[in-house]
């Protein structure tokens, strides 16, 4: 496999990208948001509040709002990574890409390439204002800085392969689909585990402690080397070349 080869397939995607700010727009968005509003809501909270908070209850808050970067990796990618399928077909730029003697799996690297890396920057800058702001509003009542902790560290250890999971499963979806809200859709699916994951470590059924954040991330791992072996198997270029015509 030439990853030079991969890396001209994303080069042309973020060219694409550039062309429609809204599919930028959607992955920054949200990072953006539990960036900001979390800390600020955290803040009314501790000083605005009708009932006193105390460090313990700051504190389960603060790893309560944290795990959203952890959902957001799971679903930001579905609206980068099903456009750079579908989209190209719609704009007709991906006919010629699949004609050239690019094997498979380096279109389709190209194509993961291109639908993580701008999810992953906007989830990290995201995570970087969240600690800042946490930092800043709980530092008198918590008396040192929370943030960087080994929480956070695993749950942005496990964020790159929930969207590197996202953008798989995107990729698959896309290439046997052709439009771009269809795409979407089902690729969004992907948030329900996560989202169920999340409601059950607030309801006691399962707890996100640094242990089980890593073995969440060694299982992602395995899942996605699993899709990867999927997605190359079922990426079949001449069928999209005559169905989609």
């Amino acid at each position: 496999m030439n990853l030079q080869n991969s890396w001209a397939v994303a080069a042309k995607d973020f060219k694409i990208f550039r062309k429609k700010p809204t599919v930028i727009y959607a992955a920054v968005a949200l990072p953006v948001i539990i960036g900001v509003v979390f800390p600020l809501i955290l803040n009314y909270t501790i000083h605005k509040g009708t009932n006193p908070v105390g460090t313990a209850e700051v504190k389960t808050l603060m790893d309560a709002f944290s795990l959203w970067f952890l959902i957001g990796a799971a679903i930001i990618p579905t609206a980068i990574a099903s456009y750079s399928l579908v989209g190209e077909k719609v704009q007709k730029s991906l006919e010629p890409l699949l004609a050239t003697p690019m094997t498979d799996g380096e279109i389709l690297l190209g194509k993961i390439i291109s639908g993580l890396l701008i999810p992953l920057v906007a989830i990290y800058a995201g995570s970087a204002l969240f600690m800042t702001l946490m930092d800043n509003f709980t530092h008198s009542l918590l008396g040192f800085y929370y943030y960087p902790n080994w929480y956070i560290a695993a749950i942005l250890l496990c964020a790159p392969l929930a969207s590197l999971l996202s953008v798989e499963l995107s990729v698959i979806i896309s290439s046997r689909l052709s439009d771009v809200r269809s795409a979407q859709q089902l690729g969004g699916l992907l948030l329900l585990p996560f989202i169920g994951l999340y409601f059950a470590s607030e309801t006691g059924i399962f707890q996100f402690t640094n242990t089980n954040l890593l073995i969440l991330a060694g299982a992602l791992l395995v899942i996605n080397v699993i899709l990867f072996a999927v997605a190359r198997a079922t990426f079949q270029r001449e069928e999209i070349l005559t169905s989609w015509r």
